[in-house]
């Protein structure tokens, strides 16, 4: 890459002209996926000035995620996204209904009810969860990419698409991003590079992060395709076979499908009629036929984590910093939840309300929730295999799924509800990631969620104002609502319990809101 030029040259340059566009902005935000576009509305919410560039100059319209997780889904209903979910959910329960009634399933897949599935085995059962209203949202990928684009619209945030990363560096004063897009080069300074551009991150690549982890060992295929008499050939549902493992539907026309004889030949070549149509009567056993194919996709089960996830200005989010294989659906979650736990605190950071250091909290609470994820869709993978011994341990697994306390902890392992960052207090509540509650002040039916849309904390005050008193302190930051009965709550802008006290004990909420927000205001 060129030499960096000192901005008054550069302004020089631009004034005489070339081919170059220079912008200045707080956060380069590479990747238009959900991640990426999550996070630019965290930060933009947070103060920050941010331009996000993808390679696609359309939203990717390949099947990919058919849910989001529990926690996910409350990020999104902070920010007031709730209602578009549930238009988003009703749809979804339309073409599930048809499908299943054809094979006498019955009427719709009830979303309140499903608490997902570990390795194909559907012991998880939500009802029976500890917080069984904390569940996960019918949104796909597709969907959730319109919504949060809309968001991002509503907030002036600048998406480049058709715009590809070409190379960046550390100048120094900040970061120097060049991508180039259909009318022609673009020069970023900014403070801050995010790569959220999926699993094969070129700005991981470039930035020099290990990306250590264990190879591939399947090949699986997910698709949308039209089938000649399905309802006569394939039962509705997951199944292991001889060959492998397969799920058809719930929406209609889906197919699920692994193999575990190895990866892909050639995991990014165009997946075919051909492909699908053999794979699927291979695995399935039915004479079944592919008239044709909606949207593919090739995936296997290489589970990798990058070793960090910021070097100096350079930091990863989603598939960027994380892969695994998708069973049990975590994948689009954990991206998510990256995105709010970094975005407010890269917003102070470049807003100048925040030390640097702050960033260090990031890698250190997410990247071991991300390294559980690892290890338990690997285990899906054991448990998947065609073979006698694991047919035995699915057995064992399944039989302890059933009871009460088995379903429970399948069910928050995959949900990531019992999720506590170590934030080094002894109050069982601090670290948490806070539902939604009613706030239940003076008869009114506001929640916690009503009051967190514009990105801020707030602080639940069960004191009768006295711990309002000493937080009013950081009222730019921190929003006080008053609370009738149960503890307070510090709550940071990602939901995560920063400081809880039961009673009137108002030790420690001072120092929680300097290290969090800063000193104080006023």
């Amino acid at each position: 890459m060129e030499e960096f030029v000192p901005y008054k040259i550069l302004y020089l340059v631009q004034i005489y002209g070339d081919d170059l566009t220079r912008e200045r902005t707080d956060v380069v935000v590479v990747g238009a996926g959900p991640t990426g576009l999550l996070l630019a509305i965290e930060l933009t919410l947070g103060g920050a000035d941010v331009v996000v560039i993808e390679r696609l100059a359309e939203p990717d319209q390949t099947i990919k995620a058919g849910a989001i997780g529990a926690l996910a889904g409350e990020a999104l209903e902070r920010r007031g996204l709730s209602e578009a979910m549930d238009a988003v959910e009703r749809t979804m329960a339309e073409g599930m209904s048809r499908l299943m009634k054809s094979a006498d399933a019955g009427a719709e897949l009830p979303f309140k009810k499903f608490g997902g599935h570990f390795s194909g085995i559907f012991g998880i059962d939500q009802t029976r969860q500890r917080e069984p209203d904390r569940r996960l949202r019918g949104v796909n990928q597709q969907a959730l990419e319109k919504m949060l684009g809309e968001r991002a619209h509503a907030l002036g945030i600048a998406i480049r698409r058709g715009c590809e990363l070409i190379d960046f560096e550390d100048a120094g004063d900040g970061m120097l991003t060049r991508a180039r897009g259909a009318s022609g080069d673009i020069e970023l300074h900014s403070a801050y590079l995010v790569g959220c551009d999926g699993g094969r991150s070129a700005v991981r690549k470039r930035a020099g992060f290990d990306f250590l982890g264990t190879e591939p060992t399947l090949t699986g295929h997910q698709a949308i395709v039209d089938l000649d008499h399905p309802d006569r050939l394939l039962p509705v549902g997951w199944r292991r076979t001889p060959i492998g493992m397969m799920a058809y539907g719930p929406i209609p026309g889906r197919v699920f499908m692994a193999e575990f004889d190895g990866p892909p030949a050639d995991r990014s070549a165009p997946v075919t009629r051909e492909e699908v149509e053999t794979t699927l009567r291979r695995i399935s056993g039915a004479d079944v036929r592919v008239t044709a194919v909606k949207t593919a996709t090739r995936f296997t089960d290489n589970a990798r984590q990058a070793d960090s996830y910021r070097r100096g200005r350079v930091l990863l989010a989603g598939d960027a910093a994380h892969v695994h294989s998708p069973f049990g659906g975590q994948g689009l979650n954990l991206g998510l939840l990256d995105a709010v736990n970094l975005g407010w605190k890269l917003a102070a950071v470049v807003c100048d309300r925040m030390p640097e250091a702050l960033l260090d909290s990031y890698t250190a609470e997410r990247h071991p929730i991300a390294a559980k994820v690892l290890a338990n869709t690997r285990a899906q993978v054991a448990l998947m295999r065609p073979d006698v011994m694991t047919d035995a341990l699915r057995d064992i697994v399944a039989d302890l799924m059933s009871g009460d306390e088995g379903t429970r902890y399948f069910g928050e392992m995959i949900s990531g509800i019992k999720i506590r960052y170590d934030l080094g207090s002894e109050h069982a509540s601090v670290g948490r990631l806070s539902g939604n509650f009613a706030l239940g002040n003076d008869g009114a039916e506001t929640t916690l969620f009503d009051r967190m849309e514009d990105g801020r904390a707030v602080l639940v005050d069960a004191t009768d104002g006295a711990a309002s008193a000493i937080a009013t302190r950081w009222d730019m930051f921190v929003r006080c609502v008053p609370r009738r009965a149960g503890p307070s709550l510090l709550i940071r802008p990602d939901a995560c319990i920063a400081w809880a006290a039961d009673g009137k004990d108002l030790a420690g909420l001072d120092a929680a809101l300097a290290r969090w927000f800063g000193p104080a205001m006023h």
